[in-house]
């Protein structure tokens, strides 16, 4: 199951770039510390706000209890099932001010008698709603004094939330808890652990404010909030590992691991063996092009492997003949008495080898040149007048060059090289019996396509497909040394050109493929 979950994914892996792989990687490390800190002021502004709503919602319900049990209430003081009103968290932590601890309430008189009997009635109630719930709730009158309990007297009518509540409105605020001691060693990082929600909600009696109950209490600790939500955070905490597990994987595979498998197929190329793999489906971008450059050189360098070993071989060869030649005619010369005539043909022959050893390190300079030729930069070659100027030195009697070409563009081949190429076919043209030789020329979107048939001998069927080949003629005797296609190849590889052998019921036919200049 997993083998082909993997195959699925690497079929549809979108091609990624290292820079934004490492972007993403870092982006995400950077934002961590700044997302664990709004983890945790949202967290525990989210605790703050849910003990505003515990402490509506105990107001409330004290409120209603004593607007239904207040002397002289309706029976339908309260709002109807259907009359919905949701009163949501209003507080904040970042905008919500944060005022002095509520002092201790000073005596003012008796309250109000009604609001004392209704408070000595939910005196239980209020009782076993501050035993269990620490919310510390207060019955106050219409003129704030409080209506019950050890405090009975005292007057909270110059607290904003409560005059707030006298206007009709429920307020809540947020007050310093002056009894505030530290528990944990980094409670200090919570903003709420010295504060105290303070809550007064108006207890309404036939459309009238008739008193207040007020309520407050200290906000969940966050440190204690996260221990009783640990199951959730911890969570949230293998989310996080688990995403940097998953970023890890990403890297290796779009980075570490291709790099690695391209290190050790350097080393196998480099000792002769094994193929470069095709770039793995995951890797960035970058390095998939790197695996198809390094797989481009790679054939470079075992093509040219192989065209030295040939190349050394053919040569070794070509050498050893007039070598041999050599050496013999100097071992007679020096352990035999032979005649003056003897003497100079034996003299002849080795001075033949010496010139054939020039001539065939001559032109393998001129291909080692050829080979190592740059690809040419901006050129422009007008191709009409260099065939003329060819034709004309090599035309003649014996050999006539017969010139039918159309209107020509400018091609990407240097002007000496295109003086070199022909010069080299007109030659073999003469060397194979020719006495007239024919240039035509085809143009298309990309090449300039320029022929040169000749009316000579032709080239055998059988030699067709190694005429190219270094150190391969059929005019060894008549001094042929075999590398003139070669040079010709050579030189129009650079510029992107070739030439290419063209089937001919007479005679040869050349085709070169000339890249028009851009």
């Amino acid at each position: 199951m997993i083998e082909p979950a993997k195959q699925w994914l690497k079929a549809r892996w979108p091609r990624l770039r290292l820079r934004s792989i490492l972007f993403a990687t870092l982006f995400f490390v950077a934002a961590l510390p700044g997302v664990g800190a709004v983890f945790l002021r949202v967290y525990e502004n989210t605790l703050v706000r849910q003990t505003e709503a515990e402490l509506v919602a105990q107001a409330t319900v004290l409120a209603a209890t004593a607007s239904l049990i207040w002397p002289g209430a309706a029976p339908d003081a309260l709002l109807s099932p259907t009359d919905l009103r949701p009163e949501w968290p209003q507080i904040d932590l970042s905008t919500t001010p944060i005022i002095d601890e509520r002092p201790d309430p000073r005596f003012a008189g008796a309250p109000v008698p009604a609001a004392e009997r209704v408070a000595r009635r939910l005196g239980p109630v209020l009782a076993r709603t501050r035993q269990v719930t620490l919310a510390s709730p207060f019955l106050l009158d219409a003129t704030g004094r409080i209506a019950g309990g050890p405090w009975m007297g005292g007057n909270y009518a110059g607290l904003p939330e409560v005059r707030a509540s006298l206007g009709g409105r429920p307020a809540t605020v947020l007050r310093r808890a002056g009894s505030y001691r530290p528990v944990y060693a980094f409670e200090w990082l919570s903003r709420a652990a010295a504060i105290r929600v303070h809550h007064a909600r108006p207890i309404t009696v036939n459309g009238r404010v008739v008193g207040v109950i007020l309520v407050s209490r200290s906000a969940r600790a966050l440190f204690r909030g996260i221990y009783e939500d640990r199951g959730k955070i911890a969570l949230g905490i293998v989310a996080i590992f688990t995403t940097l597990l998953g970023l890890t994987a990403l890297l290796s595979r779009s980075i570490a691991r291709p790099m690695e498998a391209l290190s050790a197929v350097t080393r196998t190329v480099a000792g002769g063996h094994g193929v470069v793999p095709p770039p793995p489906p995951t890797a960035a971008i970058e390095i998939q092009d790197l695996y198809r450059d390094f797989a481009v050189m790679a054939a470079a360098i075992d093509r040219r492997s192989r065209y030295l070993r040939d190349f050394a071989h053919a040569v070794s060869h070509e050498f050893k003949t007039p070598l041999a030649g050599i050496r013999g005619a100097v071992e007679l010369l020096g352990e035999h008495d032979m005649t003056a005539t003897e003497r100079r043909r034996f003299l002849a022959n080795a001075d033949a080898d010496a010139e054939r050893l020039q001539r065939l390190v001559t032109r393998l300079l001129e291909l080692a040149r050829a080979d190592m030729s740059a690809a040419p930069a901006d050129v422009f070659t007008d191709l009409a007048p260099v065939i003329a100027a060819v034709a004309d030195s090599v035309g003649g009697e014996e050999f006539a060059v017969n010139v039918d070409l159309p209107a020509l563009p400018t091609v990407a081949v240097p002007t000496a090289s295109l003086e070199r190429i022909l010069t080299t076919l007109f030659d073999n043209s003469r060397q194979a019996g020719a006495s007239r030789a024919t240039i035509s020329a085809q143009v298309d979107h990309r090449c300039v396509r320029l022929r040169i048939a000749d009316d000579g001998a032709g080239i055998a069927a059988g030699d067709a497909l190694r005429v190219f080949e270094p150190f391969f003629t059929t005019k060894r005797a008549d001094g042929g040394s075999g590398l003139g296609l070669a040079i010709v190849r050579s030189l129009l590889d650079p510029a992107g050109g070739d030439i290419a052998l063209l089937p001919s019921a007479k005679g040869a036919t050349f085709e070169l493929s000339l890249p028009i200049a851009r």
